[in-house]
């Protein structure tokens, strides 16, 4: 499991760096966020919540049933919403309400 970071989407502001807490996520000379070795992603998903502009998304392998879809996340004010683009072109949504999310 990793993640993927989309350069046209992204805007170079740094938060994704401010919270991998590998410290493996830097500014490139393009002003676009990368890990050099994507293998040696923790694959946390800090830096996909953290990302303003959905330039990151988390891989979901084979390995946890995935078969290469990917998951972003856009964090609302009280919600989280999931969005998982799967490998047949089919996209799914999951709406998470914040306040209810240590509920269980």
């Amino acid at each position: 499991m990793s993640v993927k970071f989309d350069e046209n989407k992204c805007i170079g502001c740094g938060k994704c760096v401010e919270v991998c807490p590998g410290n493996l996520i830097k500014i490139n000379e393009s002003k676009k966020a990368g890990i050099k070795h994507i293998r040696d992603c923790w694959g946390c998903t800090s830096c996909i919540k953290e990302c303003p502009k959905k330039a990151i998304s988390f891989f979901l392998g084979a390995d946890i049933g995935g078969k290469g879809s990917t998951m972003i996340v856009d964090n609302q004010k009280d919600y989280s919403v999931w969005t998982i683009k799967k490998y047949d072109g089919k996209e799914i949504t999951i709406t998470i309400n914040k306040k209810d999310s240590n509920k269980y």
